[in-house]
C-alpha cells in the first residue's frame, strides 16, 4: 500500500520543488497567470476593481482576476490547495446529476480531504470526520462545514498578507502608472 502511496508524493514533491525556482512575489508572476492575454487583461482591470478586492475576501473571491491573482500570491505559499479546494465546493454546488453528484463528491474527498490526499486541505479532525461521514451519502451540502473551514482559514490567515504583499500592491501601482 506505501508503495502504491510513493508516486503521488514524490509527484507533488517534484512539483513543490519545481515551484521554488519560479517562487516570486511579483506583479509580473501574477500577469502570467491571466485568465486572458497579460496585457488585454490588465487593460481591462481596473484599479478600482482591484482596489475593491481590499472590501473583503469574497469581493475578491467573486472577481475572475482577484481569483487568478489570488492564486498566483498562495502558489508562492505552497497553499494554493486552499483555494482549488474552495473552488471546486463551488463547482461542485452547481452539480444536477445524482450520479455526477457521488463521483464528484469522492473525487473531492479523495482529493482534498482524506488523510494524505494529494492537495490535502488543513481542516481539523472533527470536519474531516464529519466530511467522510458525509461522504456515505453524498449531498450538494456534503462540503459545506469543510468548506467552511478552509474559507475562513484564508479569509484570516492568507487574505490580509495577500492584501500586504508586494504582488497586490505592484499591481494596483501598475494599475495607476497605466491610467497615468
Amino acid at each position: 500500500m506505501a508503495a502504491l502511496l510513493m508516486p503521488r508524493r514524490n509527484k507533488g514533491m517534484r512539483t513543490r520543488l519545481g515551484c521554488l525556482s519560479h517562487k516570486s512575489d511579483s506583479c509580473s508572476d501574477f500577469t502570467a497567470i491571466l485568465p486572458d492575454k497579460p496585457n488585454r487583461a490588465l487593460k481591462r482591470l481596473s484599479t478600482e476593481e482591484a482596489t475593491r478586492w481590499a472590501d473583503s475576501f469574497d469581493v475578491l473571491l467573486s472577481h475572475k482576476y482577484g481569483v487568478a491573482a489570488f492564486r498566483a500570491f498562495l502558489k508562492t505559499e505552497f497553499s494554493e490547495e486552499n483555494l482549488e479546494f474552495w473552488l471546486a465546493c463551488e463547482e461542485f454546488k452547481k452539480t444536477r446529476s445524482t450520479t455526477k453528484l457521488v463521483s464528484k463528491a469522492h473525487r473531492i474527498f479523495e482529493e482534498f480531504v482524506d488523510v494524505q490526499a494529494p492537495r490535502e486541505v488543513n481542516i481539523d479532525f472533527q470536519t474531516r470526520e464529519a466530511t467522510r461521514k458525509n461522504m456515505q451519502e453524498p449531498s450538494l451540502t456534503c462540503f459545506d462545514q469543510a468548506q467552511g473551514k478552509v474559507h475562513s482559514l484564508m479569509e484570516k490567515d492568507s487574505y490580509p498578507r495577500f492584501l500586504r504583499s508586494k504582488m497586490y500592491l505592484d499591481l494596483l501601482s501598475q494599475n495607476q502608472r497605466r491610467l497615468s
